[in-house]
């Protein structure tokens, strides 16, 4: 491989969150984190020359973007998603749950139901609680280690709970699905049919495993387009969330003009320049590096596959077809939520993300990052098999 992603770097002291806060998080202070979304890996050689320039520059001013920005992210959509985008259509912001947020507001008033399929990214029911919304949850089905949507319920729930907007996670953090087709036609039908505005988080889309292949929601059918919001960003695949540039996609200029509405009111108007230049970057040069990622977190994919069966099959990886987030299936080990979680941060000494934040219906399961060198990857499951073996 050209990258060395099995290096490991240091990023204790550098205010990570990952790493930096688990005191001020309630963890101890000796765990080892495989929690929050990012990854432990340098970017793209580009992307770094392109953020040193930029702040050796010494000038850190306002910063917009021209049409070669919003070429290279059509370039990028329409080359890998075949999905062509117009520039009308493009708001950029600081990060997808920010856009979310902004379209909460903009096309939902207090006490209107917003749904979501948990377990899902904890942020969505925060923010839609936090806007003074009621949080409808169509919770996807586990059938022999596959989740599932229940669209008898999600047709019964936008009725009986009179919904207004549906925000997708699609590939979907953190059981790892990546829609079908079929399955995206089947919620836009729906969606249309009771006049649902859908907010799509596509972030993770760069990252499918196998055959699968990841469907931007609004090119399964023109229709979608009319209602849809698409949010994408470079952060996830490029490991560049601390730079906060998202772009979202909003075709309807009813729906475009409401949004930005709700973006004034908030008083945001630009990216910051290292953020905006990585994102270009990103697009235009990072592809080699992306496609080498990929094969790595494969790898990883597949230790941990192996790890589980071989030394802790009490534990079930819930095989994902897309993300570099893997959700596992605790419920065998027969612990109440509260005595996993000591299990996991106090006698394993890891900091994963608890199921149970990701709502009720994840309970019992714990996400990992494994975003990692696999020397941590491997650390992290020898510990777990020690705390589990002392459970007798």
């Amino acid at each position: 491989m050209s990258y060395n992603f099995d290096e490991i770097i240091d990023r204790r002291n550098t205010d990570c969150l990952k790493y930096d806060f688990a005191v001020e998080r309630g963890k101890p202070a000796d765990v080892l984190p495989l929690w929050v979304a990012d990854m432990d890996f340098r970017t793209a050689p580009h992307i770094i020359e392109k953020a040193v320039a930029d702040a050796s520059l010494g000038i850190y001013g306002y910063t917009e973007s021209k049409d070669d920005y919003f070429q290279a992210v059509a370039n990028w959509y329409s080359t890998y998603f075949d999905w062509n985008v117009e520039k009308k259509w493009l708001v950029k912001t600081p990060g997808i749950v920010f856009a979310i947020g902004l379209a909460i507001k903009a096309l939902t008033k207090e006490g209107d139901g917003v749904m979501i399929q948990q377990p899902v990214y904890y942020p969505f029911s925060e923010v839609i609680k936090d806007n003074d919304r009621k949080l409808v949850n169509n919770a996807l089905v586990l059938r022999n280690g596959h989740y599932e949507i229940d669209f008898e319920d999600f047709e019964q729930k936008i009725i009986q709970e009179q919904v207004k907007l549906f925000v997708l996670c699609s590939p979907h953090n953190p059981v790892g699905r990546v829609w079908t087709k079929e399955e995206l036609q089947k919620i836009g039908e729906i969606c249309l049919k009771y006049g649902v505005k859908v907010v799509s988080d596509e972030i993770h889309s760069d990252f499918v495993y196998g055959d699968r292949k990841h469907y931007v929601f609004t090119t399964v059918d023109p229709r979608f387009e009319e209602f849809s919001i698409v949010c994408t960003a470079p952060s996830k695949t490029f490991n560049l969330a601390g730079l906060q540039a998202s772009n979202i996609f909003i075709p309807n200029v009813q729906i475009r003009k409401a949004f930005l509405k709700q973006m004034s009111a908030v008083g945001y108007s630009q990216l910051n320049m290292i953020g905006l230049h990585a994102c270009k970057a990103a697009y235009e040069t990072g592809r080699e590096w992306l496609e080498e990622l990929k094969v790595y977190l494969k790898g990883n994919l597949d230790f941990v596959r192996e790890y589980l069966e071989q030394n802790l099959p009490q534990i079930k990886l819930i095989e994902p077809e897309g993300t570099y987030l893997i959700w596992l299936d605790c419920r065998a080990l027969g612990l109440p939520e509260a005595k996993l979680e000591h299990l996991i941060v106090h006698e394993a000494k890891l900091w994963l993300d608890s199921g149970a934040i990701f709502g009720k219906d994840g309970e019992g399961f714990e996400r990992i990052n494994i975003a990692c060198p696999r020397a941590i990857l491997e650390e992290a499951c020898k510990r777990l098999c020690r705390a589990v073996q002392s459970l007798g």
